[in-house]
């Protein structure tokens, strides 16, 4: 699957689409297990993107702050974390078929639970 090319500020259309699967605990710590195995690599554990994968010129996104650039309600994350990002110069592969729909809305709930509680859903 190919990454789409997301462009800063977001995308409209998936802003529009809600999240299906509510962010109890065990949705939380099943999305901390998929980011964990398929994230912290470059986002790293603490999701603040100093994975030991990280790129100094192309630093992955801190997804423990406010300042999503492209995109911070739950369906544009859904939508960025399946489509994937095409650089330059970030660059983020897209998880469509690796992970099933459940399991990205539940990395969608455990990025939630580690940036600012204020942050548009």
């Amino acid at each position: 699957v190919s990454a789409s090319g997301q462009s800063r500020g977001g995308n409209p259309e998936a802003r529009k689409i809600k999240n299906p699967v509510p962010a109890t605990a065990a949705s939380v710590n099943a999305g901390r297990s998929s980011f964990d195995t398929y994230c912290a690599l470059c986002h790293g554990t603490d999701g603040k993107g100093n994975g030991p994968l990280a790129q100094p010129t192309a630093k992955p996104q801190d997804l423990t702050d406010a300042a999503w650039v492209y995109g911070s309600t739950d369906g544009e994350i859904f939508d960025l974390i399946v489509k994937g990002l095409v650089g330059p110069p970030v660059k983020m592969p897209a998880f469509k078929g690796t992970l099933s729909e459940k399991d990205l809305w539940n990395v969608v709930n455990f990025l939630r639970s580690l940036g600012p509680k204020s942050a548009a859903r």
